[in-house]
């Protein structure tokens, strides 16, 4: 009985942790909100709108950080210009944000292709499926292991991406977020 009373608490615990990790960064509610939808459609297996949640607050916690470092006040519009991008990671990377953290596991070549040029630009993974999620391009994910005439795509094809999204997600928001203590003092 009592492991079962420890079990419960334990794993109310762990729902609430996750449930505030993202407000806990002290990110802005402007900013933690993607996230914190984003982890809360991943628990109930809406995958397509955890994806597209997480990139939402990735660029989101992009633009208005890049904007508050510009003028140091409340954030009432964005420009329209600046959207997520390999442009956009190297002029924050130029600014001091810890973009490295926005690499996929494996993209060792993360800060290389930030270098790439327009015309032989190769994105980074994270603005590279930003851009075709956010654009209805959701072609790579067609499960197509029963053969080409019985391909199909359902939510859970993007599963994997919504948890790799996550945890990129978790360990930018954690390292933007002591950076955004440091240079804003709070």
């Amino acid at each position: 009985m009592e492991d079962e009373i420890q079990n419960f608490i334990d794993e109310g615990l762990k729902e609430h942790r996750e449930k505030v990790f993202f407000i806990e960064q002290e990110l802005g509610s402007e900013i933690h909100w993607f996230f914190t939808q984003a982890s809360q459609a991943l628990k109930n297996e809406l995958y397509l709108p955890a994806c597209t949640s997480f990139l939402n607050g990735i660029e989101a916690s992009l633009r208005v950080t890049m904007a508050q470092i510009e003028k140091p006040a409340r954030v009432t519009e964005l420009d329209s210009i600046k959207t997520l991008s390999n442009s956009l990671l190297k002029s924050a990377k130029e600014s001091g944000l810890p973009v490295e953290a926005l690499a996929f596991p494996g993209e060792d070549d993360f800060l290389a292709k930030l270098e790439t040029k327009r015309s032989n630009q190769i994105n980074v993974e994270v603005v590279r499926i930003r851009h075709n999620l956010c654009h209805g391009n959701i072609l790579e994910y067609i499960n197509s292991e029963l053969g080409e005439h019985n391909a199909f795509l359902t939510p859970e094809c993007c599963r994997e991406l919504a948890k790799m999204l996550h945890l990129v997600s978790k360990d930018w928001a954690m390292q933007l977020g002591r950076f955004r203590r440091r240079l804003f003092n709070t």
